[in-house]
């Protein structure tokens, strides 16, 4: 049966109007500290608010982390981050007989970090934001809202995290050392965390230690496991460094638009005569991660635009 929050307040929870209707499955997100977890022991019926009032049917059930999984019938059942310790045939029976509940009438709230369990689970999505409403209704939608939130945070946390230079690679004639590499946003704030689909840069700092008369400098990414997935350098991009003398330090910023999808990947950098000789190479110097609100496969995110025809 039907779930009603009418302005509730339970700390952390402030300002709570919400409805689960009969036949329904009902996703909650959000950071930690959001009032997931209080939103279900109020909606199962284990606290009483402090103000406001939560109206539910007698038959309740809360399922938390670690208990038996008891998806018998029940008119309302409560799951928080029951699965996340179960492997994926458990999982998977979980799923039907949460369906088979919701086909006879019940209604589930499930409070999960799995964002892909959830979009195949749920009809609909409320998402907690400092024990407030942020955004409820259809499950991509409030997903997609969510994500995003998350994946801007990680950016702004990025920024506070330094670059170090892995050097144990190094080669080359040392005529000129790679001083730097870093990845930086759109703004020029370096960050080893970029944002997908959002301007970035690569920056190296090369100081030349012997006269180069033509020299290039380049760059390539590898994902995790080592794979070339895209590099460029000053003489391909039609950007000349040279001649430079000993003693000069130049800059090089290679700017994209971040079309990676979501993971970890390296950058490697280099110093080299047109011929490919090294002054300085670096394999594999910094690691930096691509933050994203929606799921892709590979590396490469081509935004590929979907079309169904008869």
């Amino acid at each position: 049966m039907a779930i009603h929050f009418r302005d509730v307040t339970h700390s952390p929870l402030h300002g709570i109007n919400l409805s689960a209707l009969d036949h329904s499955v009902v996703g909650v997100v959000g950071l930690k500290g959001a009032g997931k977890s209080t939103l279900l022991r109020l909606a199962a019926g284990l606290e009483a608010p402090a103000g406001g009032a939560v109206n539910g049917p007698k038959s309740r059930r809360l399922i938390g982390p670690g208990d038996p999984l008891n998806l018998s019938p029940v008119d309302l059942l409560c799951v928080d981050r029951a699965f996340c310790g179960h492997d994926a045939l458990v999982r998977e029976r979980s799923i039907i007989a949460l369906d088979r509940l919701r086909r006879a009438g019940g209604t589930i709230l499930v409070a999960s970090d799995d964002e892909f369990f959830l979009s195949r689970l749920c009809d609909e999505v409320w998402w907690l934001d400092g024990g407030a409403v942020a955004a409820q209704g259809d499950a991509r939608e409030v997903l997609g809202k969510y994500g995003a939130s998350v994946a801007g945070q990680l950016v702004e946390w990025g920024k506070s995290l330094s670059q170090p230079l892995d050097l144990a690679t190094r080669r080359g004639d040392a005529r000129a050392e790679v001083v730097s590499i870093a990845t930086t946003l759109g703004d020029g704030q370096p960050s080893p965390v970029l944002r997908n689909q959002a301007p970035a840069a690569i920056e190296v700092r090369v100081r030349f230690n012997a006269p180069v008369e033509s020299p290039v400098i380049g760059v390539m990414i590898r994902s995790r496991v080592g794979l070339d997935v895209y590099g460029t350098n000053t003489e391909l991009e039609g950007a000349p460094v040279g001649p430079r003398q000993a003693g000069d330090e130049v800059r090089v910023e290679f700017r994209f638009l971040c079309g990676l999808c979501p993971g970890e990947y390296t950058v490697t950098a280099a110093s080299h005569d047109p011929d490919g000789t090294a002054h300085d190479w670096l394999d594999d110097a910094i690691e930096f991660a691509v933050a994203s609100h929606r799921y892709t496969a590979g590396v490469a995110d081509l935004r590929a635009e979907a079309r169904v025809s008869p």
